[in-house]
């Protein structure tokens, strides 16, 4: 079994979440004050300084804010903590072939070769810190055993280099953990079990008294097997010190941006667009050569006074030579989210394939498509002579309001958010919400409106949540000269928002009511005065 170990080297990154958010060109902050990065609602990460104040990773963030009122919270990008990584593993691959990403943050290396190049894994260890050192990131550590996941293990073992990192003499720093040939499993023994498995088969382990890696090696490997399946078999492993997989080198990406510069600059849309079109068409023409398309492009358009404007574009479908133009167009001119605040000459375009995918993956079907290649031409166009916020698609989102649930997003757009973030909104019970079909017509802007007895006087709803007097009639435009019969009614029901917070929590009553028109309404008393949520068309 030791035959097939690959002896391995794991260099880390610790926070690096937050050192990606923080080299960001928009970011405020330094890693140097509380900071969480925010994904789902939850703490993903968190600095140094902040995880003093007592923030800890899988907090919500009402709590990490209560533990500190300092804290500053960034949400979580995936995108750009890959992106701000890859001139790391550029910066190793310079020293040492055969880089595998594990994740942004932490990547492993084959021992044997740097091994043998630099005189010893120490020195090899040492190398790799003066490198990426110099390339300002403070903090690494590294990590060499048997196997990735033990290798990864020691250097997370690991402590914050001392202010005399690895000198030529190869001394080495607390950063560095070697583990020796074959004392991998000695080493993972002491480690907690929840490591290899998820949280589900931790406890069921804890249950049987199992609780760090040693325990669950000393199990038989064949009863393993048969209790818990492959997945238990390749945990108990992974523990046993006998992480079989080997260290698979990355195939670097061919670097497919576009950049174009200007000089002089350019102060006017149209002689950008008109510049940048014969290179668009080279950028789409090299992505199709390739049996490739973009489906996200991010745009990075800079001006001579140093603004910078820097927008991640979606399609619908994926881009072509056009649609790249027409983005640059609409990120230049400005509009909704984009801040058009570019007030100089244009001096430069960077174009960067943010998503690609095979062509395979996007073939038209034999039968069925052209109406919607017909739509999707058609909005195109649409949106190109209107602007980016010109054609919008409607997506039901999650909350207890009509207006809540209503999302307008641009077309070729995601919607806000994550992808499963949406279906667990929708999935949610919100309480107070209006169940079956939704009205056809909900107001953003809630008009007033009057709801008034046979006597005059208005209608109101007690503390019980009844009805004060009955309703008779009704003015959806709240002028007295407008008033109608009111054919039938349902409510009222009470919405509670927030009642334990007497600065933002509300009380709404939904009624609905029916005129002499045979129109439904969909009435919300709040604060005593009535106003119109939406219309039944």
């Amino acid at each position: 079994m030791a035959a097939r170990l690959t002896r391995a080297i794991v260099l880390w990154c610790p926070d690096w979440p937050i050192i990606a958010a923080t080299r960001a060109e928009e970011c405020p902050v330094s890693t140097d004050v509380p900071l969480a990065l925010v994904d789902h609602g939850l703490i993903f990460a968190c600095s140094r300084a902040a995880r003093a104040e007592g923030v800890q990773r899988g907090l919500t963030v009402r709590e990490a804010q209560y533990r500190c009122t300092t804290l500053t919270l960034l949400p979580y990008d995936p995108v750009q903590d890959a992106r701000a990584f890859e001139p790391v593993i550029s910066t190793v691959e310079e020293i040492t072939p055969g880089v595998q990403l594990l994740r942004p943050g932490t990547c492993a290396i084959r021992a044997r070769g740097p091994s043998r190049y630099y005189g010893g894994e120490a020195e090899a260890a040492a190398a790799l810190i003066n490198r990426l050192a110099a390339l300002g990131i403070p903090d690494v550590r590294v990590g060499v055993a048997d196997g990735p996941f033990a290798a990864e293990q020691a250097a997370r073992a690991t402590r914050p280099a001392r202010a005399a990192r690895a000198t030529q003499d190869m001394t080495l720093s607390d950063a560095v953990r070697i583990v020796p040939p074959g004392a991998s499993p000695g080493f993972l023994a002491p480690l907690p079990i929840t490591l290899v498995v998820d949280a589900r088969l931790s406890t069921l382990l804890h249950r049987l008294g199992v609780h760090s890696l040693g325990d669950f090696a000393a199990l038989p490997a064949l009863d393993v097997r048969r209790r818990f399946g492959p997945e238990g078999a390749q945990a108990h492993e992974k523990a046993s010190g006998l992480d079989s997989r080997s260290v698979v080198a990355r195939v670097p990406p061919k670097l497919r941006d576009l950049l174009i510069e200007f000089e002089p600059a350019l102060d006017r849309v149209d002689q950008v667009t008109f510049a940048i079109r014969a290179s668009a068409e080279q950028f789409i023409d090299g992505l199709t050569q390739a049996r490739l398309v973009c489906t996200a492009v991010q745009i990075e358009v800079r001006t001579e006074s140093g603004e910078i404007s820097l927008r991640s574009w979606l399609h619908p479908r994926w881009f072509s030579a056009a649609d790249v133009v027409d983005r640059v167009r609409w990120q230049l001119q400005g509009g909704g989210t984009i801040d058009a605040g570019l007030r100089s000459g244009i001096v430069k375009v960077h174009i960067m394939p943010e998503r690609v995918d095979s062509t395979s993956h996007h073939e038209q079907g034999l039968w069925g498509s052209g109406p919607d290649e017909r739509i999707h031409h058609g909005l195109t166009r649409v949106q190109s002579m209107l602007g980016h916020q010109g054609v919008l698609t409607a997506v039901i989102g999650g909350g207890r309001m009509l207006a809540d649930r209503q999302i307008l997003v641009p077309w070729g757009d995601e919607v806000p958010g994550s992808a499963s973030a949406l279906p667990r909104a929708q999935a949610q019970p919100w309480p107070g919400s209006m169940p079956g079909l939704p009205p056809t017509t909900v107001f953003q802007d809630r008009p007033p409106i009057a709801l008034i007895t046979a006597a005059g006087e208005p209608v109101d709803v007690d503390e019980r949540g009844l009805l004060t007097e009955l309703p008779d009639r009704f003015s959806p435009t709240n002028r007295p000269g407008d008033l109608r019969p009111v054919e039938a009614w349902a409510g009222p029901w009470p919405v509670v928002e927030r009642w334990w917070d007497a600065a933002c929590g509300r009380t709404v009553h939904r009624f609905q009511v029916v005129d002499a028109d045979g129109d439904a309404w969909l009435l919300a008393l709040e604060d005593h005065e009535w106003k119109a949520e939406a219309r039944y068309d």
